[in-house]
């Protein structure tokens, strides 16, 4: 009895572990029934969790309260039949009033609002406190790129309303620059001299853009995208700016571009790698990207190193490593990402590219728990939004003691803005011999599969992304697909075998 207690179980849809001598009917977390968990090898512990919203988006996880699902999701824009239903029971478990605690999350983007909405979900009473750096409250930033093209609104950014705050007596405050952590004391201080005490931690920090050792970047003119003002700073610049330089052919360079030639700007990207997303994309996929972007008015260029920028107080051109000068009124870095460890270091805590966690989402200190794109779990940094939405969840629960577990998830990606369906999960290359690859290219489109022990480990659609939540929940849910396996399918086939369910 005591080692089927003692079994885990993990849901290939969110990461999350339960704990007992079979899975959950459905996982408290996202909603998924029975049969996407798996057995878990490593031991722990895992209660309920919450999932306020009934509806998920297939694409991007993107979660929705309501009756029916949003005409339009908010975060990549996809439309209403790519949500799919979270069971209502999924939802119920009653607030805990005796809980009291008081927690302390530091950051407000999606990990540090998940968190919040767990907690609250599930205690009554616990004090909440949500600090952010920004002066702005808390809001989509996924969706700074669509902001830039004019796809949404200023107003249409933040996650919830003031008055939701309010109503769920989560103290927010904004503008505030935290100096210290103190996990003697579990005291945080900010730098105008305020105190603020914690039984529990949570950092929800998220990361800063990374800048190459790049003369001149520090120049008038040359900026980053990460949040809000940036945004507002690139709109204005761009109404003056003749020609636009974007360095980094990413998924935030590309949806950058994207986003300023649909405001009438000359664009130029620049990739330093031989082809676009090479993170993400297989030379077949990135030359079809290619075609596209240079078909909507973005100038490309690969397999360039930028020199330094060239101006006097303010950015007049981008000198390349073979000595050509770009002419740029507005330069902009979307080199990458790292976290914002900063704080954690000072406290003692365990860093590596991230903020260590364990499975809990618990630091190397007791009582602080880190989240989203400052956190590292087993090696891995996702910097994704929906592995920061559930990690926040997670750490949201362990805070209020219900010991769940974090089973990681595959990483996946898609375009926004750019008026190209993609999809790009797991793995795209072939490791060994173990892989095998199935894969065509037609008219435009592109699908490329990789299975190995009968699972799909990874996929790339590009075009016709019609199957897209069928697959990414496939990958996700380690579906065997050694029946169709052995009937040596080809791509046509297996989009069929997707498409006929």
């Amino acid at each position: 009895m005591n080692e089927q207690a003692n079994m885990a179980w993990r849901c290939t849809v969110c990461g999350y572990v339960h704990r007992g001598p079979e899975p959950q009917d459905e996982c408290s977390v996202c909603g998924s029934p029975k049969e996407l968990f798996e057995l878990y090898q490593e031991s722990g512990s895992a209660k309920t969790a919450l999932a306020p919203e009934n509806w998920r988006c297939l694409v991007c996880n993107y979660v929705h309260s309501g009756e029916l699902p949003p005409a339009i999701c908010p975060v990549c824009g996809s439309p209403a039949e790519r949500f799919e239903a979270i069971a209502e029971s999924a939802r119920t478990e009653p607030a805990d009033a005796k809980h009291s605690d008081r927690i302390v999350v530091i950051g407000a983007g999606i990990a540090g609002i998940s968190a919040v909405e767990t907690i609250r979900q599930h205690s009554e009473n616990a004090a909440i406190t949500l600090l952010t750096k920004e002066p702005h409250q808390p809001y989509y930033r996924l969706n700074l790129t669509r902001f830039l093209a004019g796809e949404i609104a200023e107003e249409s950014l933040p996650i919830h309303s003031e008055e939701w705050y309010a109503q769920n007596q989560i103290d927010l405050i904004t503008d505030v620059q935290i100096s210290n952590i103190s996990s003697e004391a579990k005291q945080v201080s900010s730098k105008d001299g305020t105190v603020y005490e914690y039984d529990k931690l949570i950092l929800t920090a998220g990361a800063h853009p990374f800048i190459p050792p790049i003369p001149g970047a520090a120049m008038e003119g040359a900026t980053t995208l990460r949040n809000l003002n940036d945004a507002k700073y690139i709109l204005n610049e761009a109404q003056n700016a003749k020609s636009i330089v974007v360095i980094g052919g990413g998924v935030l360079g590309l949806e950058t571009a994207g986003a300023l030639v649909r405001q009438s700007a000359d664009v130029t990207l620049l990739e330093g790698f031989d082809w676009l997303m090479p993170r993400q994309l297989n030379k077949t996929a990135a030359k079809l990207l290619k075609t596209h972007i240079e078909s909507i008015g973005i100038k490309l260029m690969t397999g360039v190193t930028v020199q330094e920028l060239k101006g006097d107080e303010r950015v007049a051109g981008v000198q390349l490593k073979d000595g050509a000068i770009l002419p740029a009124d507005l330069v902009i870095v979307t080199a990458g990402v790292r976290s914002n460890s900063y704080l954690a270091r000072l406290a003692g805590l365990s860093v590596n590219s991230g903020v260590i966690v364990n499975d809990f989402m618990l630091t190397s200190t007791p009582a602080i728990y880190a989240a989203g794109d400052i956190a590292e779990h087993r090696g891995i940094v996702y910097g994704l939004w929906n592995a920061a939405q559930y990690q926040g969840s997670i750490a949201g629960m362990n805070a209020l003691g219900k010991n769940a577990e974090f089973g990681g998830i595959p990483r996946s990606n898609s375009l926004k803005v750019l008026g190209v369906d993609l999809l790009s999960i797991g793995r795209f290359m072939v490791e060994d011999g173990s892989d095998s690859v199935i894969e065509a290219e037609c008219e435009g489109n592109y699908s490329r599969y990789i299975f190995r022990d009968s699972r799909m480990v990874g996929c790339i659609l590009y075009g016709n992304t019609v199957i897209s939540g069928e697959v990414k929940k496939a990958i996700e849910n380690n579906y065997d697909f050694s029946g169709l396996l052995k009937q040596r399918p080809d791509a046509a086939t297996v989009w069929d075998f997707f498409h006929s369910d």
